[in-house]
């Protein structure tokens, strides 16, 4: 894969890792590559482990620069390219399990959000959509998303209040499926992947769109609905005024 995505497929298991040099940001090229993987590992693969390489950081989300640039094409090219991965990761046919040892802001939770089993490591880092605390809405698609998996009074804290939260709070507001210590990530992964190779596949693959198609219908229509140009340039001046983190 290019540099960004890294790909390895064993017995199996396509391992989908996130290494950019930095801190994983979520441009329009990185979400491409992460989307070329999953087409790769949909026909090579039995199911998909996602995590990143990068020490302390799962992603840092979408490219702040990019939102603060005004470039409402740019802009919107970025959150639509994310917004479809995320509802692809929502219907992908074959078990998922994502894996946070570090701060996963905003896309960065999206993707974990959309896999099947999200496992996380203890420490001090934290997720959760804190658009509001640097001048941006969450995008419907991303409420949509959220809605499926958390809790309700979670949900509206993050979402309005821009609140991001630590793995055993995340844990309880249904961010994260398991919470372990750090040193016991791999093992932990290990067992989660031996439990998935027993499941029938074909049975995953129908129950998971029984159980998702209402909230991937609410994707689908928040993604039609507000990630148009039209709406990009009509909410541009809001978007401009992002806060850059110092």
């Amino acid at each position: 894969m290019p540099r960004g995505v890294t790909y390895e497929l064993n017995d199996g298991v396509a391992r989908i890792g996130l290494d950019d040099d930095k801190v994983n940001v979520m441009s329009a090229a990185m979400l491409g590559e992460i989307g070329a993987a999953f087409d790769r590992a949909e026909k090579e693969a039995g199911m998909v482990v996602l995590r990143s390489a990068r020490p302390g950081i799962f992603s840092a989300g979408f490219d702040l620069k990019v939102f603060a640039s005004g470039d409402a094409a740019k802009s919107l090219e970025m959150v639509r390219a994310g917004a479809e991965l995320a509802l692809r990761l929502m219907a992908f046919p074959h078990p998922t399990v994502g894996v946070m040892e570090g701060h996963a802001f905003p896309m960065g939770t999206f993707l974990l959000l959309a896999c099947d089993v999200r496992l996380g490591a203890r420490g001090p880092h934290r997720m959760g959509l804190n658009e509001v605390a640097i001048g941006i809405a969450p995008p419907s698609f991303a409420i949509e998303l959220a809605r499926s998996r958390l809790h309700p009074a979670w949900l509206s804290r993050t979402a309005t209040l821009g609140e991001m939260y630590e793995p055993d709070d995340a844990l309880t507001a249904g961010f994260l499926d398991r919470v372990v210590a750090p040193e016991a990530i791999d093992n932990t992964l290990g067992e989660i992947v031996a439990a998935l190779r027993g499941i029938h596949k074909p049975s995953h693959a129908t129950a998971k769109m029984r159980l998702r198609q209402p909230a991937m219908d609410a994707m689908r229509a928040a993604i039609d609905r507000e990630l148009t140009m039209a709406a990009y340039e009509a909410s541009n001046r809001a978007r401009s005024a992002v806060a850059m983190p110092a």
